[in-house]
């Protein structure tokens, strides 16, 4: 495994970051904790969760199932580099009582002590907003990170699904109060969506933060769906289902498969090798079900991609290109 700074900070994390995300809903917690295991063992120390994960009636399922994980001990804990998140109602169904959700101090407070008790932990390594909270303003969320930081319960704090301006502002406002700010933004970001290049990558990049990409294969669409129709009769489901029935997506997948099978080069590898080439990428989310999926990503970080084969993908898919030329002149 390869390791980098997470951001401008100390911290080192590996290239490729567990996801968590299926575990509770799709993937039993005995499976889980395997997958754990399997990616401590391959060097993985960055793993991804939230609150919320788990979904409907068993939100922080997730967090409890890597909580009784740690609970193993076994260095697991000391080992991992644990990131989860804030802001999605924890409400249960049928109730509407408020400050259960968002950004408030309050929720803050209240949030990071219920992960703190299903992760099994007294600190976590880095608290991500999982969206804006257009009605807090950061004066307020910083005053409340600087507790939870004086007390030990987080170290850094990050952003998820931020646009640029916004991650302007907010570490514009935490420079005043000398606080550090965001180290860390989590975005969709792979070959197909590229609009993070015009704006929110640029902006990471200026203030230090390390870009965490989900959806690297954008829901499969880059993991060679149309050639294991072929070979194997799977077809696709869900996201990728849909934009398949497009035709022109549909084309746009598969001269990129054929690019790949041209070179020898498996898509799912590729898709993940071509974000660890991109400039302020520390490593995308990947969350395998299985250790051939696990030992795929693994692949991934070693694979060195040819000038050719890199012109080839973004001929086949071109981005945005830096703003303001993206939209300007």
């Amino acid at each position: 495994m390869k390791y980098t700074q997470l951001g401008r900070t100390g911290l080192k994390v590996s290239r490729l970051v567990l996801g968590t995300m299926n575990f509770g809903p799709q993937t039993t917690e005995p499976e889980s904790h395997s997958i754990m295991d399997s990616a401590l063992e391959a060097g993985i120390n960055f793993f991804d969760t939230a609150n919320v994960y788990g979904w409907g009636e068993n939100k922080g399922r997730t967090e409890e199932i890597i909580g009784t994980w740690f609970a193993q001990g076994g260095g697991r804990r000391e080992k991992t580099v644990l990131a989860t998140k804030v802001y999605g109602s924890m409400s249960r169904e049928g109730e509407t009582w408020p400050n259960y959700d968002r950004l408030s101090a309050l929720n803050i407070r209240r949030a990071v002590d219920a992960s703190l008790k299903r992760l099994q932990t007294d600190y976590i390594d880095l608290y991500q907003f999982h969206h804006v909270d257009r009605r807090t303003p950061f004066e307020e969320i910083w005053q409340a990170v600087e507790v939870l930081v004086q007390q030990g319960k987080i170290l850094y704090v990050g952003s998820s699904n931020f646009p640029g301006y916004k991650i302007a502002q907010a570490n514009e406002i935490a420079a005043r109060t000398g606080r550090l700010g965001l180290v860390s933004e989590q975005c969709i970001y792979n070959l197909a969506e590229r609009r993070a290049e015009m704006e929110v990558i640029p902006a990471a990049e200026e203030y230090g933060l390390g870009v965490i990409p989900w959806s690297p294969l954008h829901g499969g669409l880059l993991g060679g769906v149309i050639k294991k129709e072929a070979v194997d009769g799977r077809r696709a489901s869900g996201r990728s289902a849909d934009a398949l029935a497009n035709s022109a997506v549909r084309a746009q997948v598969q001269a990129y498969e054929d690019l790949l099978d041209k070179h020898g080069l498996e898509p799912g590898e590729v898709g993940l090798a071509w974000l660890l080439t991109r400039p302020g990428v520390t490593g995308p989310i990947v969350g395998p079900r299985t250790p051939e999926q696990l030992a795929s990503a693994l692949r991934a970080v070693e694979l060195e991609l040819s000038e050719e084969v890199l012109a080839g993908l973004d001929e086949i898919f071109p981005g945005p290109g830096p703003s303001p030329e993206a939209f300007a002149w």
